[in-house]
């Protein structure tokens, strides 16, 4: 299996899906609301990845393809996970923190990833093996010991009205004096965890599409990534959170209140 080829694939998509990015922020576009009035969907993020779809079932028409916007029509051993458009929020406001993720799952086990900041330009790419980059340059977690002083990010769920566990959590971190951010998209959260920009990042409910292609881009780094409890991380788990390694327990601890 030659994961370049794959690679050369997954960057043809992300760079087919700023494109559409780009051009609906100059042309303007309409949007919708899907399970609460914040939950927003536009023109870009069904477009965008109806473009990867198709180029996916071009090149690989055997390839399964899970997608935050058509979800998954049927089974196999290569799955390709994609947000199209993470950040939706942001990017309707105009406010530039918005991404397309990309991870390629071989056989349950995530092997390839790149998230394109399709307002900044930045790349970053990952290889299962083969390290992380951004913008073709190696890149590593950062090696902060502490856990007061390091700079954090976090997110809320849609329905966080109805389901506020993570204000609890975040309520923990903010009582220790910590520094924490919420920029909006946690594809680029976990990007800036890898790049070492952020020391940690947790989050409540997040979908596969959130998380598989930033996901290996922090262990490829040499960072973390675990459940609630410390527990491996699995696609789909309820809980994540992830750090450069040093102070993951710290966090764990906070996150618990102790």
């Amino acid at each position: 299996m030659d994961l370049r080829t794959y690679l050369q694939t997954a960057l043809d998509a992300a760079y087919l899906a700023k494109g559409i990015h780009q051009y609906y922020q100059e042309k303007g576009f309409t949007h919708s609301t899907k399970s609460t009035p914040t939950d927003v969907v536009t023109q870009a993020d069904h477009e965008s990845e109806a473009a990867i779809r198709e180029l996916i079932a071009e090149r690989f028409p055997d390839h399964v393809v899970l997608g935050e916007e058509q979800g998954q029509d049927k089974e196999g051993e290569f799955r390709w996970i994609v947000d199209p458009l993470d950040g939706t929020v942001n990017y309707a406001h105009g406010f530039p923190f918005y991404a397309v993720s990309i991870g390629l799952e071989v056989r349950d086990e995530v092997v390839l990833g790149v998230v394109l900041d399709t307002a900044r330009g930045d790349l970053f790419t990952a290889i299962r093996g083969g390290g992380a980059y951004l913008n073709g340059r190696p890149i590593q977690v950062s090696q902060r010991r502490a856990l007061v002083g390091s700079l954090l990010a976090t997110g809320f769920p849609y329905d966080v009205g109805r389901d506020p566990e993570n204000i609890t959590y975040f309520q923990r971190a903010l009582a220790k004096g910590l520094t924490v951010r919420r920029p909006g998209a946690a594809a680029l959260d976990l990007a800036n965890v890898a790049a070492g920009r952020l020391d940690g990042f947790w989050e409540v409910k997040l979908s596969p599409w959130d998380v598989a292609a930033g996901w290996l881009l922090i262990t490829e780094a040499g960072g973390q990534v675990t459940g609630l409890q410390g527990e491996a991380y699995r696609l789909g788990n309820r809980y994540l959170v992830a750090s450069n390694g040093h102070i993951h327990q710290q966090l764990l601890d906070t996150l618990h209140g102790r």
